[in-house]
């Protein structure tokens, strides 16, 4: 059984971290390459840095802020925001990104996820899904950092993604980000059971047990989480030594 990764979210909005509840109200939460830094000695397996702003601003992710992060951290940064072409994959890679991550683009133009797993690696295209549970029983995708509607099923479209050559899903419930009330294990098993690439999942985590539940329900193959490392009420020693407690295995 592969081991499971550990991997807190940067947020990044004007140069800075930021957390809300259900993609709204967002607090300051500190700065982006300090906490990275902070993040990689405290045993992080990965970095996850979102730059949630740049679609709706319709610009490029902060290519410095990739640098100077990737400088200060010795752990793999998926780096996701405003990517929309070939060129932007390029910079990121060459800046010191080891994955890119599409959300919006992917939703416009699905052939994107092709030629970038072509030309880069399927090892490095993630696919980011913010799902929202309608009142049809299934879950809809967001757009534009969770703000706009596209009227497209999230199971449908993880596989179509899988299909052009995405290595990765990571999934976002929007119904339970920042709530600290658990993972959408619902939903984490209903991707994770249509695919046979890593689900990271994203949205929710409040406790320890939260963690074994996505991981053992929801069949998760990796940990997001946010809040609870940002504001130090649970940290990454802490969810491994737990894990490893339970029988799952970590990279300790």
């Amino acid at each position: 059984m592969l081991k499971i990764r550990i991997i807190p979210c940067l947020d990044v909005k004007n140069g800075r971290i930021v957390k809300g509840v259900n993609f709204k109200n967002l607090k300051d939460a500190g700065d982006p390459v300090l906490t990275a830094q902070v993040y990689d000695e405290l045993g992080a397996d990965e970095i996850c840095f979102l730059d949630i702003a740049a679609t709706l601003e319709n610009r490029d992710v902060t290519l410095d802020l990739v640098r100077k992060t990737s400088q200060k951290c010795f752990i793999p940064i998926t780096v996701g925001g405003g990517i929309r072409t070939i060129e932007d994959i390029r910079h990121l890679l060459l800046n010191g990104a080891d994955k890119v991550s599409f959300n919006s683009a992917a939703i416009r133009d699905p052939d994107i996820i092709s030629t970038a797993a072509n030309k880069f690696g399927s090892q490095c295209i993630v696919v980011a899904i913010d799902a929202k549970k309608t009142k049809h029983d299934k879950w809809e995708i967001f757009s534009h950092g969770g703000t706009k509607e596209t009227g497209i099923e999230a199971i449908s479209f993880a596989k179509d993604m899988q299909e052009r050559g995405a290595g990765e899903i990571l999934l976002t419930s929007m119904d339970k980000d920042g709530t600290k009330d658990g993972y959408d294990i619902e939903l984490t098993k209903l991707i994770s059971d249509s695919l046979n690439i890593p689900i990271i999942a994203s949205g929710g985590a409040g406790k320890l047990e939260h963690f074994k539940s996505v991981l053992e329900k929801g069949k998760a193959s990796a940990i997001l989480a946010a809040s609870i490392f940002h504001f130090g009420e649970i940290s990454i020693k802490q969810v491994k030594s737990y894990l490893r407690s339970e029988g799952i295995p970590v990279r300790m």
